[in-house]
């Protein structure tokens, strides 16, 4: 029988972080649409094996994710496996988004504002994370196409309020997460929103 163990509201702006126990899943319901959730996943008990997008992509031969794609670490090992998605398409090369980005991208004015790569260094410090442990995320709902001369795009969502996505963990994973503050680009609909996590405890 399968029981929540652990359900929370993340906030608009906010981090969250928790190790997912093998078997276990963890739902992301994306509570009033077209809110991104920049996402980063480690080995629990060997950090040092951590999400690769390389990895991910070059085995699943394609840079979107959604049901049935399977997280793979540094080292090639299954970290955790899309089980349901209810979007369709999840973005692997948008990056997070950092003060010096939104420089670049936005201008001088934006070097205040909060955004994911500070997320993850504060949440990522708990577990003596550092800069150097911040790999290329995954970001859930987020709409990245990509053109045909190769130009990425970052525009409006494709998610709606209530929809879901699972991830079963194949292995204990801590999982990071940055609920993106991001207000320049469309990624968030301009209004960053609450998501929920849950986990699931595994079947028994």
């Amino acid at each position: 029988m399968n029981t929540n163990r652990n359900a929370s509201v993340v906030p608009a702006r906010a981090a969250w972080s928790s190790v997912i126990r093998e078997g276990e899943t963890l739902t992301i319901t994306d509570l009033h649409g077209n809110q991104a959730v920049d996402f980063l996943a480690y080995d629990a008990h060997d950090t040092a094996v951590r999400y690769s997008a390389p990895d991910t992509i070059h085995a699943q031969g394609g840079i979107f994710l959604t049901t049935g794609s399977v997280l793979l670490s540094n080292e090639h090992t299954a970290l955790m496996t899309v089980t349901e998605d209810e979007v369709g398409r999840h973005d692997t090369v948008g990056g997070a988004c950092s003060k010096e980005s939104n420089t670049l991208r936005y201008g001088h004015h934006t070097w205040s504002q909060h955004a994911c790569v500070d997320n993850f260094l504060a949440e990522g410090a708990r577990y003596g994370l550092g800069k150097r442990d911040l790999v290329s995320n995954i970001n859930w709902y987020m709409n990245v196409p990509v053109e045909q001369n190769g130009t990425l795009g970052i525009v409006d969502g494709i998610s709606a309020p209530g929809l879901r996505l699972t991830l079963r963990a194949d292995r204990d994973v801590l999982v990071l997460v940055s609920n993106c503050p991001q207000i320049n680009n469309p990624c968030n609909g301009f209004d960053p929103t609450a998501v929920r996590m849950t986990i699931t405890g595994a079947a028994g």
